[in-house]
């Protein structure tokens, strides 16, 4: 049984997408080459409305399902039951997204989210705003942010180089996908609660985007920068 289920599961994920058609302007400036990367879109206040936007321009996207629940609701037919699934993307480099999905099958509902996902996509400004480092290299955060989701709320703190993430597993998950290496986290409430855990870490990394401030923490100081202006030019002698 097992050979049989892994052969029709790997049949499955072979089969070829379909070409993406776009349906929005953006998504045709997109594939037409126009626009390169999604802070661009950001940049200009428009939301992404296919999820295939996502896919074009971060390659490197993989999904993890964090969670898959069963649901009822009542009807004038009787109670109708369903699944609800919650999908995590990332590409590990600054770039996660969290979206929900439900429907009657597991599949279709782990589609669901997936493309809610995509749809959801956070840019996260990583840096080194840890006191105890200072090595300037895009490892943790640059300052501590606090998120917020029903009765959940998390702390991240940026942590020194070599640390590891210190947090629960949902929220390692969420930091692990968007690329952030070091960081201290606290965490209240019904922290049990997978969906207002993930995205109170979300809110969290999102408020980097909302914040006002001066300059450009994106930028990072390279080690072969760091080493130039170490070295002290030795001053010029007049000749005599």
């Amino acid at each position: 049984m097992g050979g049989r289920f892994e052969r029709r599961r790997s049949n499955r994920d072979a089969e070829p997408k379909p070409e993406w058609i776009p349906k929005t302007a953006i998504g045709k400036r997109v594939k037409a080459g126009e626009i390169t990367s999604i802070e661009e879109i950001y940049e200009m206040g428009k939301p992404l409305l296919e999820g295939e936007i996502a896919d074009h321009l971060l390659p490197g996207l993989t999904d993890e399902t964090l969670d898959l629940m069963n649901t009822q609701r009542m009807t004038d037919c009787g109670r109708k039951a369903q699944f609800r699934a919650i999908v995590l993307v990332g590409d590990k480099n600054g770039h996660f997204g969290i979206g929900a999905g439900k429907s009657e099958e597991v599949r279709p509902a782990i589609e669901t989210a997936a493309k809610d996902a995509r749809r959801n996509i956070v840019c996260v400004p990583l840096g080194c705003g840890s006191w105890e480092c200072g090595c300037k290299t895009r490892h943790s955060l640059p300052i501590q942010v606090i998120g917020k989701n029903g009765s959940v709320e998390v702390t991240l703190k940026p942590a020194p180089r070599g640390l590891g993430i210190a947090a629960n597993p949902v929220v390692k998950k969420v930091l692990t996908a968007a690329g952030v290496k070091d960081v201290w986290s606290f965490s209240r409430g019904h922290t049990e609660n997978v969906y207002n855990m993930s995205m109170a870490v979300a809110n969290a990394l999102d408020s980097l985007n909302r914040m006002r401030y001066r300059g450009d923490w994106k930028e990072t100081a390279s080690a072969d920068d760091r080493q130039k202006r170490d070295v002290v030019e030795p001053a010029e002698v007049p000749a005599e």
